[in-house]
């Protein structure tokens, strides 16, 4: 388990604000063509760019703007660091200059995280499906069955874990995004995990809620 603070250059075109999508085809490009993540729940996933600034049409980065990748699994971690060598350009004249590989935490039997992209949970309801926030009341269980259904697929123990919103926290918010044009309905406020360690530690590199794969749910 481990994760990537990936550095970037200054961009040379405006950055769009809705640029969440671009982000991901540059994550999927260097995982590669042999991509098996495609289609089933991502035991990865990434962040938003941090510090960056806002400009007349969209967002500028800083000397200082960088994004994390972290996952289960360390041979996908180490496909996207050769990807990263091979083709270090992303988008809007953007460049990886810099990389650095940080092992998973130990963490304890309950840890408070933030977000460092907001949290997207879906629930089905026959043909259609809707978008949880925080203000539904079964946002908390969702949450959790999520974070379950991914420790099994990785052949670990789901029993015994939970997820909640941080009640204390007095400012959560909901937040629609933009995803190539699909508004997605989310929920940025910190959370609670409480389980064993190493549950804890899966869920902090696997994110939180629906589409990690495509940059929701990400723990800082």
């Amino acid at each position: 388990m481990m994760r990537l603070y990936i550095k970037l250059s200054r961009n040379k075109e405006i950055i769009p604000f809705n640029y969440q999508h671009l982000l991901t085809g540059v994550v999927h490009k260097w995982i590669g063509k042999q991509n098996e993540e495609h289609g089933k729940p991502s035991l990865y996933s990434f962040s938003w760019i941090q510090n960056t600034s806002a400009a007349k049409d969209g967002i500028d980065l800083t000397r200082d703007s960088y994004f994390f990748i972290s996952a289960y699994d360390e041979l996908l971690i180490k496909k996207i660091v050769r990807g990263i060598m091979d083709s270090p350009e992303t988008f809007c004249g953007i460049s990886v200059y810099d990389v650095q590989i940080m092992s998973t935490p130990e963490f304890g039997e309950e840890e408070r995280f933030i977000l460092n992209s907001p949290i997207l949970v879906r629930k089905k309801n026959g043909e259609r499906t809707k978008h949880i926030t925080f203000m539904d009341k079964d946002f908390d269980e969702l949450l959790t069955e999520s974070l379950c259904n991914k420790l099994r697929i990785a052949g670990l123990e789901s029993k015994g874990v939970k997820v909640s919103l941080d009640q204390s926290y007095a400012f959560p918010q909901t937040k629609l995004v933009d995803y190539n044009g699909i508004k997605n309905k989310t929920t940025l406020a910190p959370v609670i995990i409480k389980g064993e360690p190493k549950q804890i530690a899966f869920a902090w590199d696997v994110g939180l809620g629906s589409s990690t794969g495509i940059g929701f749910g990400a723990l800082k």
